[in-house]
């Protein structure tokens, strides 16, 4: 392994390696290397989570396709229902199971009678 030398180390930085080491019972080599390891990992990883150029015009492009897909008969109707106020119009379905009720006294309450 190759040597690094560090000069000029801040003495607060410095406090804090010595207090990871001694938590995971390592000495201030091993505590460097898998401060520095694990530092590098997670610099590596805010670089994979943008998009390049390309994929970022692609994604829009995309995304402005889906957008244009027009309000059909098809597709735009699944999970919709007649909306009774307005014929013609449509609206999520909110209506609530009477099954789901049963054997239940009234709304003031009320226990299971099962």
């Amino acid at each position: 392994m190759s040597e690094i030398i560090l000069r000029d180390f801040d003495a607060v930085l410095l406090e804090r390696v010595n207090r990871v080491a001694e938590a995971h019972g390592w000495n201030l080599q091993t505590a460097l290397v898998q401060i520095l390891e694990q530092g590098l990992f997670a610099c590596e990883g805010e670089l994979s989570r943008s998009l390049s150029d390309a994929d970022a015009r692609a994604l829009q492009d995309a995304i402005a396709a889906m957008e244009s897909v027009p309000s059909d008969q098809g597709f735009a109707r699944i999970g919709r229902v007649e909306d009774e106020t307005h014929p013609g119009k449509t609206a999520p379905d909110q209506s609530i199971r009477q099954d789901m009720f049963d054997g239940r006294v009234d709304g003031t309450g009320g226990t299971d009678k099962r």
